[in-house]
């Protein structure tokens, strides 16, 4: 989808990637986040998590994926994203990330969005709600390059 023309509200899509280690390093490796909730078993076991939890970061990047490949689509960035963490994410979980459209603005290429991650148990682990907006090349713009 290239533009909101094709975006209605109630359209909805989704993604299910596994989350593993190797998604904690890197997140670490750009974020700088080394917290050993990440990645110190002994450590993380004697929190109220009782064990490995995923960086948020990595958790709602699925979101990222949903958002600029299928629904809004291509060119597609949060405008403002609103989420409330609910349940712990591991290495291992396969997570879904939906969401659905509640608005699309007539004037521009604005969208509105519910959004959540569910862990492939069904507990929802993140909700939330986005605003997107769609970058849509002009013609003038593509011939400049």
């Amino acid at each position: 989808m290239t533009s909101t023309a094709a975006v209605e509200v109630g359209r909805s899509a989704r993604r299910s990637p596994p989350v593993t280690a190797r998604d904690i390093e890197l997140f670490t490796e750009i974020s700088g986040d080394p917290n050993p909730l990440h990645y110190d078993a002994d450590f993380a076991a004697r929190t109220r998590f009782g064990g490995i939890v995923v960086q948020g970061g990595v958790t709602t990047a699925v979101l990222n994926a949903v958002v600029a490949e299928d629904l809004p689509g291509p060119g597609s960035v949060f405008l403002q994203l609103d989420l409330r963490f609910l349940a712990p994410v591991r290495p291992g979980d396969v997570i879904t990330g939906e969401v659905v459209v509640t608005s699309v603005r007539a004037d521009k290429p604005v969208t509105g969005l519910d959004v959540r991650v569910v862990r492939d148990d069904g507990v929802v682990a993140v909700e939330g709600t986005a605003v997107c907006f769609t970058a849509v090349p002009t013609r003038a713009a593509a011939e400049s390059t």
